[in-house]
């Protein structure tokens, strides 16, 4: 079910209830500060996946994560994109789970058993899986990953020739292959592919990375501490921060197959802001899982979300001419004070479903080359297919380098409007259908009138319920948000 309510300066309510991976929400155009009254643009798609989720499949290692549903992925995928009689190629990337040695030897049998050969870069981030499946000329890539979750977890992530994500519709071709008899399919004795490691990855990745900077730029006089989650940038992170001239103190690089995101990383970053102020710091640089987004720790020990990270960037490409179109892509839990600041800079913000591939695919479709998330995927299509967390954080230590200011002064360009987010577990996803739910929403949407606006949606990674809200008035949307999350709770599940 989604909601569709005019609002002056597109401040808007979408109520999505429906389960995550089924209703896709798309292009919800976000109207510059001062426009006219519009209604906001909706339209959704109904996918129905048995696999796939919004980021590829994640779920349970040995649960859900089986090895043989690992071999049928590669077996279904290598089947999509062998075309043509060369032979085919995969890299596979993982983080460090323990459950991602299991998983990687399911994927090389499945692939190799259709013809496959499998170029096997061991830990490295996502993005660097993306960059190097179009330098190495493969068919495909894989990331082993399930990104900021907990170890027990695991995903895999597939990316096209071009380095991107893979479209719906080749995602519902590789699910209707995995459930039919591939027997029949099988390459030939002679026709197997090999398999192999490649040794210098993470060098080609470090070398890419820095290459975005330009070469006159050092980071020399910087103290950063990097916190890389324990995860699949433990390495590659610390390297570049150093090679680039910083001095560099690193935590979360420790991996022991158990320990990725637990209490480390950009969705814990109170060991960062501990150390950061403990070294006195210039900045503090925290990844995830798979490096893919990141949060940054300005010198006083303050967060510095994506929405600022956006901003800083967003200013600085506009002023040398590098933005390809006036404006960004975000998500509709980008924070209002954000669009306004654009607003007042000349630039617009487009807002999408929550999701980096709803970022992305707006970008590709409208020509920009910036966008992202709150929660730190920063997509910079000029460099990457993917968000980045590395280059991410080497574009705004850019910044920092050139203005000669404390990254508190440079990285805080907006003062976010008051913004509530939780989430209310132990419900039915169908709880928001319940009439005395819907009659909260409503009752709070005409509270705020039109200084805020809400957002109620299933998680598409987890069993949860968010709400969210933002106003000028921090007391009455904390009033606001508090009922509509006591009557979620309150509600009966739907038959």
């Amino acid at each position: 079910m989604v909601r569709e309510v005019p609002q002056a300066r597109l401040w808007y309510i979408v109520i999505m209830v429906s389960w995550p991976w089924l209703c896709v929400v798309r292009d919800l155009h976000a109207a510059r500060q001062g426009a006219p009254p519009v209604t906001a643009n909706f339209y959704g798609t109904i996918s129905m996946r048995t696999y796939f989720g919004t980021d590829g499949i994640r779920g349970r290692a040995n649960g859900v994560i089986t090895p043989e549903l690992a071999l049928k992925v590669g077996q279904a995928a290598g089947l999509v994109f062998r075309r043509g009689d060369h032979r085919h190629r995969v890299v596979i990337g993982k983080d460090t789970r323990l459950s991602g040695y299991m998983i990687e030897n399911a994927l090389v049998a499945g692939f190799t058993s259709v013809g496959i050969d499998t170029l096997l870069l061991g830990p490295v981030p996502t993005p660097a899986v993306a960059m190097l499946t179009r330098s190495m000329r493969a068919d495909m890539g894989v990331m082993i990953s399930a990104s900021h979750n907990a170890f027990e977890d695991n995903g895999i992530k597939i990316f096209g020739p071009d380095g991107y994500k893979l479209s719906d519709e080749v995602e519902h071709e590789i699910e209707a292959l995995m459930e039919s008899d591939l027997g029949p399919q099988l390459a030939g004795s002679r026709d197997l592919g090999r398999a192999r490691r490649v040794d210098d990855v993470r060098a080609r990745y470090i070398e890419f990375a820095k290459l975005t900077l330009p070469r006159a730029l050092s980071l020399e006089g910087l103290r950063v501490v990097i916190d890389c989650a324990n995860g699949a940038g433990y390495r590659v992170a610390p390297e570049a921060l150093w090679e680039l001239g910083a001095e560099v103190i690193a935590i979360g690089v420790e991996p022991d197959g158990f320990n990725i995101n637990h209490d480390v990383g950009s969705t814990s970053p109170e060991a960062l802001i501990a150390k950061v102020r403990e070294v006195r710091a210039d900045v503090g640089i925290a990844l995830d899982g798979d490096a893919d987004r990141l949060l940054l720790v300005d010198e006083l020990g303050q967060i510095v979300n994506g929405d600022q990270l956006m901003g800083v960037i967003a200013q600085s490409w506009s002023e040398d001419g590098r933005l390809s179109k006036p404006g960004i892509v975000a998500t509709v839990m980008s924070n209002l004070g954000l669009e306004r600041y654009l607003g007042g800079i000349g630039l617009s913000m487009a807002r999408t479903s929550v999701g980096d591939r709803y970022v992305l695919e707006h970008m590709r479709e409208h020509g920009f080359n910036l966008g992202g998330e709150q929660s730190g995927h920063v997509i910079l299509s000029d460099y990457n297919t993917t968000g980045d967390g590395l280059i991410s954080a080497l574009q705004v230590l850019a910044v920092v380098q050139r203005q000669g200011k404390p990254v508190s002064q440079v990285c805080h360009v907006f003062d976010p409007v008051p913004q509530i987010l939780r989430n209310v577990r132990g419900v039915s996803r169908e709880a928001a259908q319940n009439e005395a739910v819907v009659k909260a929403i409503a009752e709070g949407e005409k509270r705020l009138g039109g200084g805020g606006r809400l957002l109620i949606r299933p998680s598409g990674t987890e069993p949860v319920i968010r709400v969210m809200g933002e106003a000028d008035d921090a007391d009455l949307l904390d009033q606001v948000v508090g009922s509509i999350c006591e009557a979620l709770k309150r509600a009966p599940a739907m038959a």
